[in-house]
């Protein structure tokens, strides 16, 4: 399998898990979780023109056509970092969308629930828990995937330059 083409596979993974741990396992994301899969739909979407490219182009691009999309994979790796900090309070989330709803200033229910966006529903300071029993929430799973596949991104892109 050619290394362009098993990186769009690994890219999309990610997002697919998670949509696929909502569906299946009830899971709800919040903002921040929701931003952190569009970086791996980008990284994908790069590999996968990487892979595409005519043989001329491919031997000259494939190289950084990988490392553009492990780039793409470190910026969802960066939004994780941010995200298993709201996660252990140690800032706030910077999206208005992560903080749980409050009555605030709202005069009336009528007020109260226009104030209020129909989705993400879950805060961004509780974590989500894929495996029971292990305290490693989806963010903390995300981060190490991304570190992870970014590596290996840039380790072939790497073989693909020697070759």
């Amino acid at each position: 399998m050619p290394a362009a083409l098993l990186a769009a596979l690994l890219a999309a993974a990610a997002p697919l898990t998670a949509m696929g741990s909502e569906r299946v396992l009830g899971l709800a994301p919040c903002a921040l979780c929701l931003w952190q899969r569009w970086p791996y739909w980008a990284a994908a979407a790069i590999a996968l023109a990487t892979a595409l490219l005519p043989a001329p182009w491919r031997a000259r691009l494939h190289a950084w056509g990988l490392r553009l999309a492990a780039l793409a994979v470190l910026v969802s790796g960066g939004i994780a970092v941010l995200h298993v900090g709201v996660e252990f309070g140690w800032w706030p989330s910077p999206l208005p969308a992560c903080h749980a709803p409050a009555a605030g200033a709202a005069a009336s229910v009528e007020d109260l629930m226009r104030s209020l966006s129909p989705t993400p529903n879950k805060p961004c300071d509780e974590p989500a828990y894929l495996i029971p029993g292990l305290p490693v929430s989806m963010a903390q799973m995300n981060l190490l995937y991304a570190l992870g596949l970014a590596g290996l991104m840039l380790r072939l892109s790497r073989r693909a330059v020697r070759a």
